[in-house]
Order: C-alpha cells, then sequence, then structure tokens
C-alpha cells in the first residue's frame, strides 16, 4: 500500500477511560503508525470525538450546535494525538475544513498531498466542516479526495457482527461482507450516509479491534482478524 486513512474511534483513544484520554494507548498508535511511515507508507489520520462528545444523545442543544460542538472535540482529539505522534519522532500536521486560528491548517487536497509526499502523518480534524455529517462521513470523503487506498477503522470492538456482540453474545462476526449486504441490513459499520459513499466511490473498509497487540501493523502487513468491508 502506497496511501492509507485510518480511522480512530474516540472510545477507543480512551481505552478504559471510556471519557478523555489514554496517553498508553495513544503511544501505542504512535509507535505502529512510526513503523508504517518509516516503511514508506503515507499516513492520513481521522479521529471520533465520542471520548468527549456525543451530541445526538442529548435533547436539550440544537441539533447544529451539538454537532459543532462534535466537530471541535475531534479537533482536539487530533491536536493530542498529532503531539503525541511528534513526541515519538514523526511529522504532522493538522487539517480543518474551517478555520482555526494558529491550531490547525485550512484542508486542500493539495495542501494534504504535499505534506504526504514530505512524509507527514496527515490529521484530517473537524468532520465535513458541517452539521448533520458524522465523522464516518468526514473520513469516507477525505479518503476519497486524497485517493487512499483502503480505510483502516480501529474500534473498540474487533469487526463487524451481524447484531451487537455487547448485547448478544451469540453475534456472528464476519471476516469479510460486501458494503451492499452491510446497506441492506443496516450494519452501522459506518452511518448510512457514509456506507452510500463508500460504495458509490468504491472505497473498501476493513475493520478490526485497535486494542489488539500491534493491529494496525499487522492489519496493513496482511496478519488480519477484523472484517473486510469489500466493494
Amino acid at each position: 500500500m502506497k496511501r492509507i486513512l485510518l480511522k480512530l474511534s474516540g472510545e477507543a483513544l480512551a481505552g478504559d477511560k471510556k471519557m478523555g484520554f489514554d496517553e498508553e494507548t495513544v503511544k501505542g498508535v504512535a509507535l505502529q503508525v512510526k513503523e508504517l511511515v518509516d516503511s514508506g507508507i503515507q499516513v492520513g489520520i481521522v479521529t471520533g470525538g465520542g471520548n468527549f462528545w456525543r451530541g445526538r444523545s442529548s435533547e436539550n442543544i440544537d441539533r447544529t450546535k451539538a454537532d459543532q460542538i462534535g466537530m471541535l472535540a475531534t479537533v482536539m482529539n487530533c491536536i493530542y494525538v498529532s503531539e503525541i505522534f511528534r513526541s515519538v519522532g514523526m511529522k504532522t500536521s493538522v487539517l480543518t475544513p474551517f478555520e482555526c486560528g494558529a491550531f490547525t491548517k485550512l484542508f486542500s487536497k493539495d495542501r494534504a498531498n504535499k505534506y504526504f509526499e514530505k512524509g507527514m502523518v496527515v490529521f484530517f480534524a473537524g468532520g465535513t466542516g458541517h452539521p448533520y455529517f458524522s465523522t464516518d462521513t468526514g473520513v469516507v470523503l477525505r479518503a476519497i479526495e486524497v485517493e487512499a487506498e483502503v480505510i483502516l477503522l480501529a474500534k473498540s470492538i474487533d469487526g463487524v457482527y451481524d447484531s451487537d456482540p455487547k448485547i448478544n453474545p451469540a453475534a456472528r462476526k464476519y471476516d469479510e461482507i460486501s458494503i451492499d449486504e452491510v446497506i441492506a441490513n443496516n450494519l452501522q459499520v459506518v452511518d448510512m450516509t457514509a456506507s452510500i459513499l463508500a460504495r458509490d466511490n468504491k472505497m473498501p473498509m476493513w475493520v478490526f479491534g485497535l486494542n489488539e497487540e500491534n493491529s494496525i501493523v499487522n492489519t496493513v502487513n496482511g496478519k488480519f482478524s477484523g472484517t473486510k468491508v469489500t466493494v
């Protein structure tokens, strides 16, 4: 692979804490990504914001404002994770679809490509920049725009199941499933808007558990134990 886009869920970044950051978890991610970058793979990162904010669970805040808070949560996550990446020897840049003063730079495909060519890890924060679109849609959109070969979805669970394994102990895990089946069965690998965008633009997604040892490197190197969502 030459270029991948890695989605880190906010919940996975929090580790066992459920909220905020678990620095050891993030440092473990950083060391794995450094191994990929050192081997010549270009890596983009999108983070969720669920370790800080899940706006759809609140009925007391206007949806647009709730989604804006969620976008800012992803900016905080990307700045934090970016700094941990830098601490282990990588060069990084955080791009957003809206101005954030001196905190980030404004996203454009040309800017992202320039940073990739310089060997930098590029963080895509702030989702799409618009309410009513999730970070799921943001990650698929950015992957398509920068022509990534695959989206790696690093989650708190280890793949795609036919039902919620936290609720149903007998839930069946898929080794491989088509995006059409995901949409037809509403399996929520990513939300429906993102699923359709991935299908229409033939963007494959690999889902795996972040907390498994060396999971990111193993996934890229073919030692994959999650679920491949094909197109």
